[in-house]
């Protein structure tokens, strides 16, 4: 089981001044899940080397049992310190890949070439996408081999309109994962702010906020064994 997971380079937060970058429960927990499914993990970003973190996922108030555990990993910081180039990585090489949240994505991701081509290039191969939180804003440009959406006609779900105005940064967004995906044409559900939700629309796999990401994965694991 090889699965590939890509991760944002973009650290500004629109023009506020502030920071953001990969929201760590994202990557923490599915990475772990990943692990223990006995998988074979490869992290990607397009600059390759350390993402930039959004330093808010890392204060006390966000902490999950997965981000202390990557916080005492020095294996797993290493891994995540020495991502690789994206344009180095083949999607014939993997099983699955999974994308990782935060705002970071929805600037660079959602309009990257090479991550577009990546996940058109393993969906019409018959491999498993799974994206959580704002990672299903990277779907913005990427086709189905016929040339529709990807998301045209899915089931799909990600970061709500809702849960975007609890953060206070609807009008600082590029763009709102809820009506990008409703706008492509996704067949998009939600449930409460906060609460897990996942969402598999044969080999899609989208969760809706950080609370989803032990789903999201579980989800991927499951198909990637042969559950669906």
């Amino acid at each position: 089981m090889k699965i590939l997971m890509v991760l944002t380079s973009h650290d500004k937060l629109g023009n506020t001044g502030k920071k953001t970058g990969f929201w760590l429960e994202e990557f923490a927990a599915p990475y772990y899940a990943f692990l223990e499914a006995g998988a074979h993990i490869t992290v990607a970003s397009p600059k390759g080397g350390q993402p930039p973190l959004d330093p808010k996922s890392d204060e006390p108030d966000f902490q999950t049992d997965e981000t202390r555990r990557f916080n005492a990993d020095e294996a797993a910081q290493k891994v995540l310190a020495n991502t690789v180039k994206l344009s180095s990585v083949s999607s014939g090489d993997f099983d699955a890949v999974f994308y990782p949240g935060g705002h970071g994505p929805l600037w660079d991701l959602a309009e990257d070439r090479t991550s577009i081509a990546l996940i058109e290039s393993m969906y019409a191969t018959g491999k498993h996408v799974a994206f959580v939180c704002h990672a299903p804003g990277v779907l913005r440009n990427v086709k189905s081999p016929d040339g529709a959406p990807l998301v045209a006609g899915k089931k799909v779900t990600g970061f709500t309109n809702t849960e975007e105005d609890a953060v206070q940064l609807t009008n600082i967004v590029p763009f709102l994962v809820e009506d990008m995906l409703k706008e492509k044409g996704g067949i998009y559900s939600k449930v409460g702010d906060w609460q897990s939700y996942t969402v598999q629309d044969g080999l899609l796999i989208t969760g809706q906020n950080p609370g989803s990401s032990v789903a999201t994965a579980g989800l991927l694991v499951n198909a990637l064994r042969g559950g669906k």
